[in-house]
Order: structure tokens, then sequence, then C-alpha cells
């Protein structure tokens, strides 16, 4: 397997005077290069020669999303023009994306963290990849692709979409690994099931699953369906693309966060304050080794914590918990925070329902209304109406155990909730009819 051990087992001491010098580095290139950096620096009576320490990260200004749709295209970059090679932006958002630029230098950077996500996975030159993300100007595709090669494997660049294509060069090239997103990865599962498909043709063992938060119950799910290994990958274009963190396989307790690259901060999310490790807040990272755009302090809304215990593999790089959901996609109903990996969580396991669901968000008479549709498995045995309402009842009240808060329960038909080759869509807000 991919094991830059000198880097992945670093002494904690060298590890962190590494990131000092990376971290000083590029609060100089940003200051000197990025207008924006410079005049928040000088709002706030900052010049680079003020970091000493790497405490001092709290001294520099955040960015936020806001920021790199108000520069849009390149007014965050911090190389010239002709030095950057490639360009991405973020998909499904409104208005203008968020556009990320590498320089070589950052493309090499990019294959070599993914490639240690991968060797977290125990991939390496004898496995053959289907990278099943979206190619293009979301990182997914890219982003494994160029590990993927890094580690010496075979890549299949067969992008998301067409699942009967993908299932059907997965069996003839031997695949052994699948990257895409978890929902893709169901959806692939649901197709085998449903065909009837002997998973003995395949040779899959391993997932490398990202791009949406996704629960245990999901993993559990996808295994079963796939006869794999799910491991979680993470990464956002603002800072890299995938590969920023990533889980291994010693109890796939937390993401390894590669800290030579990425400088991270938990936050309390209203305060900005810092929480000590193993307390739940916003996840903010500095890039420390980017050249085209590196950015401070960027607040990515992910929600997680620091776990304090060295892991078992070795690594000394520090891991941060699964994704619990992001503070942007938190709703509030009727003064309750609800996040849609909730609802997952509660509804996974139980028998006869599928892990599909999505979040109704209404409002009636000026009361905000909260509709959980959650479909039913395929030929369920139930012929009984009496039956369909005691599962219902139990789903509902699983829900509400997990929300404090009562819902309209629907259960809904096999096949119902729109399914996703890229991430799949959690939350209907029909409040916005309203503003």
């Amino acid at each position: 397997m991919f094991w830059n051990k000198p880097i992945e087992t670093m002494k904690r001491e060298e590890l962190e005077r590494l990131q000092l010098e990376r971290l000083r580095a590029t609060v100089r290139r940003v200051y000197q290069n990025v207008p924006l950096y410079r005049m928040r620096m000088q709002e706030k009576g900052l010049v680079p020669e003020d970091i000493k320490t790497l405490q001092d990260v709290q001294k520099l200004p955040f960015t936020q999303k806001t920021d790199l749709r108000d520069e849009y295209p390149y007014g965050l970059f911090a190389a010239p023009r002709e030095e950057i090679v490639r360009v991405h932006a973020s998909s499904g958002t409104t208005g203008k994306p968020v556009v990320a630029g590498y320089t070589q230098a950052d493309l090499q950077i990019w294959a070599e963290v993914v490639a240690r996500c991968l060797g977290c996975a125990d991939v390496d030159y004898r496995d053959t990849v289907q990278v099943a993300y979206g190619y293009g100007l979301f990182t997914g595709g890219l982003g494994l692709h160029d590990g993927a090669q890094r580690v010496g494997a075979q890549v299949v660049p067969i992008s998301s979409g067409n699942t009967q294509r993908q299932l059907m060069l997965m069996e003839d090239l031997g695949s052994t690994v699948l990257a895409c997103t978890p929902s893709y990865a169901l959806m692939i599962g649901e197709s085998l099931r449903d065909s009837g498909f002997d998973l003995t043709r395949l040779k899959l063992r391993k997932g490398v699953f990202g791009a949406e938060p996704w629960t245990e119950g999901m993993r559990d799910q996808i295994e079963g369906l796939l006869g794999i290994q799910a491991l979680d990958i993470y990464g956002l274009t603002e800072t890299m693309g995938p590969g920023v963190a990533m889980e291994c396989l010693e109890g796939r307790n937390g993401l390894h966060v590669w800290e030579d690259h990425f400088l991270i901060e938990i936050l309390d999310p209203e305060s900005g304050a810092p929480l000590p490790d193993g307390e739940t807040g916003e996840l903010v990272i500095s890039t420390i080794s980017k050249e085209g755009m590196p950015l401070l302090r960027y607040r990515t809304h992910d929600l997680t914590s620091i776990l304090p215990e060295p892991c078992a593999c070795g690594r000394t790089h520090r891991r941060i918990r699964r994704l619990r959901g992001r503070t942007d996609d938190m709703l509030i109903i009727r003064g309750v925070n609800v996040f849609p990996s909730q609802v997952e969580a509660a509804i996974m396991g139980i028998e006869g329902i599928a892990p599909r669901y999505l979040l109704v968000v209404d409002r009636v008479n000026n009361l905000d209304t909260l509709e959980v549709q959650v479909e039913l498995m395929p030929n369920l045995p139930f012929d009984e109406v009496r039956q369909i309402e005691r599962l219902e009842g139990q789903v509902r009240r699983a829900v509400e155990q997990v929300l404090n808060l009562s819902v309209r329960l629907r259960l809904v038909e096999p096949g119902s909730i729109e399914r996703s080759e890229g991430k799949s869509r959690r939350v209907l807000d029909k409040r916005t009819l309203f503003n």
C-alpha cells in the first residue's frame, strides 16, 4: 500500500514545527498577493511577522464561502495567472460558483494526499479503482483519479451515471475499489439486489465514499449490498478537494487529517471561540502549502470534533470524528435544531424501511411543519393495513425521539424518492415561497 511513513508518522513536535513554518509562509504569501487578506489583516493591525506560534492562527481573519463568491473568479488567487494550470468549481450552488485554482505543485500535493487516503484503505498498485465520482469542475473525479494513479493502481475513469454500464465494467474489468458518493454506492447496491446479481462475480473489496455526510447505518447498508469495506474520505473544493482527511482500517474510528498541509481548528459556531478536543464544533481549515489559492481559517460549516487519543495504525496526524452535519444544513423547526443525518440514524435498522428519506418543511398559518417521507423496502411481507400502521408508528416514534419534535410521518412506495448519481437531496424547504 502507499505509505509515506516519514511524514505520516512524524513526531508531533516535528509536525508542529513544519506546520508553523508553512503557516508563516502562507500568511506572507496571501498578505503580499491577495488584496482581501491584506486589507483584513491591516484592519486587525496585523502583519505577517506577528504570527510566531501556531496559536497565533487565532489572530488571523476568517474566510467564508461568501468571500470566494464575492471575489469570483480570481480575486483570492495568490499565484500569477500563468502559473495556474487547472481550475475547479463547486457544484450545486446558486449564483456564482466557488472557483479554486491550482498550480502544478498544488496538483502534486493533491495527488499525494489522496494517495495517502487510499493507503489508509490498503489500496495499491494491484487494485483497479473505478472512479464513479463526477469528472469535470467537481473535484471528486479528477481528485481520486490522480491519487489512484499516484499509488500505481489501474484507474477506470467512468464518472457517475449509467449504472448498468458501471456494473458491466465493474465485473468485466475486475474493479476492486469503488470511489463515489455514498448515495450513489447505495444506488448501485440496490440495483444489484433488485436484479438478483450474484456478488461472487465481482472482485470489489473496498469503497472510498465522500462528498456528503453519511451515517454508520448507511455504511452497514452499503457494505451489505456490495460485500465490501466502506471508508469515509473528506475534502472540500475550497481547501483542495477530496484528500483532506480519511478513515484508516484500524476500527474506522475517525478520519486522519493530513496536518502537514491542513491546519485545523474546532470552534464554537456562534462565538468563534476555540473548543477543547472531544467537543463538537465547526471545523475551520487553513491550507498551509497551497500556492494557487491558499485560504486562512476557512469556515467549513462542517460539524465534528478532534479525537485526542492516538490511532493504533501508527499515524500521528490527528483524527476528526465523522461529520455530524453542517451548520448551514441545520433546520430550525419550531425552535428545534434538526439535522437530516439525525433522521437517517433513526430509521436505519428498522425492518422494512429503506435508507431513503426526504424532509419536507413548510409553513402553515405561520407555523413551521415537518413531514418526513420514508421509503418502504420492496417486496415487504406485510399484507395487512394494521401491519403497515404499526410500522408507521414505530418509525414515527424513532424519528420523534431523536429529533425531540412531533412530525408528520409518511411511508412512501419503494423507488418513489428521487435517486441521485451524485449528492442526494435530503431536504425540500417550501418556506422560501413565503419570503
